[in-house]
């Protein structure tokens, strides 16, 4: 307590030595306290002006820099509803263009249910009308007829029975002459075959072989002083030697394969060794039929080791390799042999048939084709007689004459009879002549384009297919399903052609539209 009470007085002393000092300081400068206080508000209040004003103009700069950021709001949010305005302006006039739009086709819609109720009265209107009309004649028909309805409807079964009657008369004729279009091109190939053991005139590009010279000089020493060359290499080979204006050629023509063979042989040394004189000419011709007998035998022992078929007489083999330089169609035949052996043992293997028995009749069934035509009797008789007179068992033997006919009784001859089709109409085992294929996938296709309605035409699959390109305006699909089969039958009665074809229609519908 005392400190504090001198403390409070220590103050109050000083205060009041403070304030009679501040008072002499007064008298001293000659001014009254009230002349000081005066002049202490005044200088208060002027600094209060100053503080207003200063307060005044920072509030001034405050607020022009916030109307200055208001502004710049103001015109990018201005900015921006512009903006959005045009938007919203084509919105609106595409959704003006969309109503309309929608209001035409809602009219057009309405007139066509319009259209449809009256088409759908007058069709009403007209069935009824057809039924009435159908009634009055059906009671016409049976008091015109006396027939019954039961009656009726069995005559038009029968009437349709008599239509389905005549439509499969219709088919067994167009089976009928198919098979004798086979029955030609069949007679056609035995007259191929036996036109090589015949000696007649044959198709060039079967009878000839061609022999390079090094040079045009040889011709003429082939030829030799008048003619004697030529003319003895003719005697000794029974082969034509043509020599024309065709450059560095030799032309040999003969109808026997063999033959033909060997003089290409003869002519090949003669013209490699350069000693042209008949002397010479008989030396080489009888060098060359000796090694056209050793290929002979070479191609025939090769076809029977290949098949692993043992104890052939020596004669067998020789005929089978004379086969080597046979061919129809395109198709040699020891190698149509060789492929018969082979599918007659793999038959035989699946039906539990000797498969030994079933190669050796399918490598020898073909054997006639190796004799020359000096033997009377078709190439199975001739095959058979020779089969048996070196050797062959009787079932072989009688397989090779009975294949040919149609439906064998032995399984051996049913075997060798599928074996050998097989092989001789396998895709690439035998070949028309190119102008000829060329000429009939043309008149198929010319004939497909004949029809009504038809755009474009193309023969595939080697023209065991035609594909047709309809037009979709001109025929419906029924009318096309109809066009297919008109085709079919008009090919089966107009065009040659080997198995079937198959006719395609196609109508193509295409839809387009334009996106915007």
């Amino acid at each position: 307590m005392v400190d504090w009470a001198q403390s409070l007085l220590i103050v109050v002393a000083s205060g009041f030595v403070g304030g009679l000092l501040y008072h002499f300081r007064l008298k001293a400068k000659g001014q009254t306290f009230e002349e000081e206080v005066e002049r202490l508000r005044r200088e208060v209040e002027s600094d209060k002006r100053q503080m207003m004003k200063a307060a005044e103009l920072e509030a001034k700069e405050a607020l022009l820099k916030v109307q200055e950021t208001h502004d710049e709001e103001v015109r990018e949010q201005r900015a921006v509803w512009a903006k959005t305005e045009a938007r919203f302006q084509e919105q609106e006039l595409e959704l003006e263009a969309s109503i309309k739009k929608l209001e035409s086709r809602t009219q057009a819609l309405q007139a066509r249910e319009e259209k449809m109720g009256k088409d759908e009265a007058t069709a009403a209107k007209t069935l009824k009308a057809a039924e009435e009309k159908m009634l009055q004649c059906d009671q016409e028909l049976n008091r015109l007829a006396g027939l019954t309805a039961e009656e009726a409807k069995q005559e038009l079964i029968d009437s349709i029975v008599e239509e389905a009657e005549k439509k499969a008369v219709s088919q067994v004729r167009a089976i009928q002459e198919r098979a004798r279009a086979d029955g030609k091109r069949e007679a056609q190939r035995i007259l191929a075959g036996a036109v090589q053991r015949l000696a007649g005139t044959y198709v060039t590009e079967k009878t000839v072989a061609t022999v390079k010279l090094p040079s045009d000089d040889l011709k003429g020493r082939i030829i030799g002083r008048e003619g004697r060359n030529i003319r003895a290499i003719e005697s000794a080979t029974g082969v034509d030697v043509i020599i024309d204006d065709t450059p560095d050629v030799v032309i040999l023509s003969s109808f026997h394969p063999v033959r033909r063979e060997t003089a290409r042989l003869a002519m090949e040394k003669l013209v490699e060794d350069g000693r042209i004189h008949p002397a010479r000419i008989e030396e080489v011709v009888i060098a060359a039929k000796e090694e056209m007998d050793e290929r002979i035998v070479r191609a025939g022992e090769q076809a029977v080791l290949e098949l692993g078929i043992h104890g052939l007489h020596r004669e067998l083999i020789k005929l089978l390799g004379t086969l080597k330089f046979r061919s129809i169609d395109g198709q040699s035949m020891l190698d149509h042999s060789i492929e018969s052996a082979v599918l007659a043992g793999l038959l035989a293997a699946e039906l539990g048939f000797d498969e030994k028995v079933a190669r050796r009749a399918g490598l020898l069934h073909c054997l006639g084709y190796a004799q020359e035509h000096s033997v009377d009797g078709d190439h199975a008789s001739i095959g058979a007689d020779l089969a048996r007179r070196y050797g062959e068992k009787k079932p072989i033997v009688q397989s090779i004459r009975f294949y040919r006919q149609e439906n064998p009784k032995e399984l051996l001859t049913v075997i060798l009879q599928v074996a050998s089709r097989l092989s001789a109409n396998r895709p690439g085992a035998r070949q028309e002549k190119l102008d000829q294929y060329l000429r009939r996938l043309d008149e198929l296709e010319e004939l497909c384009l004949g029809f009504k309605g038809v755009d474009r035409a193309w023969a595939m699959q080697a023209g065991t297919e035609v594909r047709i390109i309809a037009n979709y305006a001109a025929i419906t699909d029924d009318e096309a399903m109809v066009l297919a089969g008109d085709i079919a039958e008009k090919i089966e009665k107009e065009l040659t052609y080997p198995g079937e074809v198959r006719v395609s229609v196609l109508r193509e519908a295409r839809a387009t539209e334009i996106a915007h």
